[in-house]
């Protein structure tokens, strides 16, 4: 079962494509000793504010496939931290649902007691596989803000329309459905209304079962991966105004 997991779920690749600097980013290379010995990589982009954003990837690739949405995104005005999971990019191990949540923590505790974040000035954001993590990261641990895009609620719902006959065994990984009550800090989430793979309205399930205060932002024509090509200006911008908001609140 666990390699059947490995299999339909992760696809990651271990080669960089760039770095930071690419994008006229400065940045730190990150090298992290996991819950478990497992030592992970990752970026850290500092920026001009005091708050920074945890970014949880998706699960296919690793952090240099996320360089010019970071920068979009985030900088210069906000730091971010990009780590790569278990047996993404440079990180060492195996990928699993339990790696994950370890790679969360880790990163987490890493700003707090390496870089002196306060935990409210922390913002998780997930996309896709990576929303699973944000959201099982913020019910263990204290967050300012959780960004979701393009997320699911369990990932047995997303293997339901390719393997219909094995999604039961599935639909309790990366179970978010069953966590996203016990988050109780700002919510904003993205989705696209042409999404191929985790379809608009499984997105919208997850939204419904979540805390006050909450946002959802459509983005309209937009599928699963080209959610900030298609979004443009109104989606960073509905972005923005949410960390700034967050920022506002908890300062």
């Amino acid at each position: 079962m666990g390699l059947f997991e490995r299999a339909f779920i992760f696809y990651p690749e271990r080669q960089l494509c760039g770095s930071p600097s690419d994008e006229g980013m400065e940045y730190q290379d990150v090298t992290l000793q996991g819950l478990d010995g497992i030592t992970i990589r990752g970026w850290f982009i500092p920026g001009r504010g005091k708050a920074v954003v945890l970014f949880f990837h998706g699960n296919g690739g690793n952090i240099s496939h996320r360089i010019e949405k970071t920068r979009l995104l985030f900088y210069p005005e906000i730091s971010s931290l990009m780590i790569d999971y278990h047996g993404y990019g440079r990180s060492h191990g195996k990928p699993s649902e339990k790696a994950c949540y370890h790679d969360a923590l880790t990163s987490w505790e890493y700003l707090v007691l390496e870089r002196h974040f306060e935990s409210n000035q922390i913002i998780l954001f997930g996309e896709s596989l990576g929303g699973a993590v944000a959201v099982d990261l913020a019910s263990r641990k204290d967050v300012g803000a959780i960004i979701l895009e393009s997320t699911f609620p369990n990932i047995g719902v997303v293997a339901k329309r390719f393997l219909p006959g094995l999604s039961v065994f599935l639909k309790r990984k990366f179970n978010s459905l069953s966590k996203i009550s016990t988050v109780h800090v700002p919510l904003l989430q993205l989705h696209g209304d042409e999404d191929d793979l985790v379809p608009y309205e499984v997105g919208r399930k997850l939204f419904e079962a979540a805390n006050e205060p909450k946002e959802f932002f459509t983005i309209k024509g937009a599928h699963h991966n080209d959610t900030y090509e298609i979004g443009g200006e109104a989606y960073v911008q509905a972005i923005h105004q949410f960390i700034n908001r967050t920022i506002t609140a908890n300062a």
